[in-house]
C-alpha cells in the first residue's frame, strides 16, 4: 500500500520534487529531535541589567538587590531541582553568606508546564520557612531573556553576580569538581568573615 502511493506520487511529482519532500520531511524529523533547539549560553563577563520576576504571592518585583551588593543566584528548573543535591546540602551546611554577599533562588516556572504554578510555590514556601532561604519566581523566562541566557531548561544553574552587576560565575547542569573550584575562586574574592 505505502509502495503504490509513493510510486502514485512519482509518477505525478517527479525525482526532483520527491527529494526535496523527502528531504523537508528528514529535517522536521531532526527539527523535532532538537536539531533546531537554541543553546545554553555562557554569561560570564556580561554586564546584566534588573528584571522583573515575582515574590511567592505572584506580586511582581525588581530582581533584588541587584547592584547593592553581591548575589549568589540560583537559578532552578523545578523539573530537575534535585541536579546538585551533595553541592546544594553543602551550601546549607557551610553558608557563604556574610556583608557582602547575598543569596536567593529563582524557580523556572515557565520550564516546568506539567506542574502549576500554584503546588510549586506553596511547595517553595514551605522548603523557604524551613531553610530560610529566601526564593521568587520567574513566570515567563524575564531573567533567562533579560540575560541573554539561552536554554535552560532541564538546568540548574548558579550564577554569581558582583555589586558591578557583572556576572563573574555561571555553569549549568551538572557540576564538576573544576566548577565547584572555580565558584569558591570566586566567592574567596568577596568573601567577608563578619563578626
Amino acid at each position: 500500500m505505502l509502495y503504490s502511493a509513493f510510486q502514485a506520487c512519482f509518477n505525478f511529482c517527479g525525482m526532483k520534487k520527491i527529494k526535496v519532500i523527502l528531504a523537508g520531511l528528514v529535517l522536521s524529523l531532526y527539527a523535532g529531535d532538537g536539531f533546531a533547539q537554541e543553546k545554553t549560553n555562557n554569561i560570564e563577563g556580561k554586564k546584566v541589567a534588573s528584571v522583573e520576576i515575582r515574590d511567592d504571592r505572584n506580586n511582581p518585583l525588581m530582581l533584588p538587590r541587584l547592584g547593592e551588593t553581591n548575589l549568589l543566584i540560583f537559578y532552578v528548573d523545578p523539573d530537575h531541582a534535585g541536579q546538585n543535591k551533595e553541592f546544594m546540602d553543602y551550601l546549607e551546611q557551610h553558608s557563604i553568606l556574610c556583608s557582602t554577599i547575598d543569596s536567593y533562588g529563582v524557580v523556572n516556572l515557565e520550564d516546568a508546564p506539567l506542574l502549576p504554578n500554584g503546588i510549586i510555590r506553596s511547595i517553595v514556601r514551605k522548603k523557604s520557612k524551613s531553610t530560610g532561604g529566601v526564593i521568587y519566581f520567574d513566570p515567563d523566562y524575564s531573567l533567562r531573556d533579560g540575560w541573554g541566557m539561552g536554554d535552560v531548561n532541564n538546568k540548574f544553574i548558579l550564577i554569581f553576580v558582583n555589586k558591578d552587576c557583572v556576572v563573574e560565575f555561571f555553569r549549568y547542569g551538572d557540576f564538576t569538581e573544576k566548577d565547584i573550584t572555580d565558584f569558591y575562586k570566586v566567592v574567596d574574592k568577596y568573601y567577608t568573615k563578619d563578626e
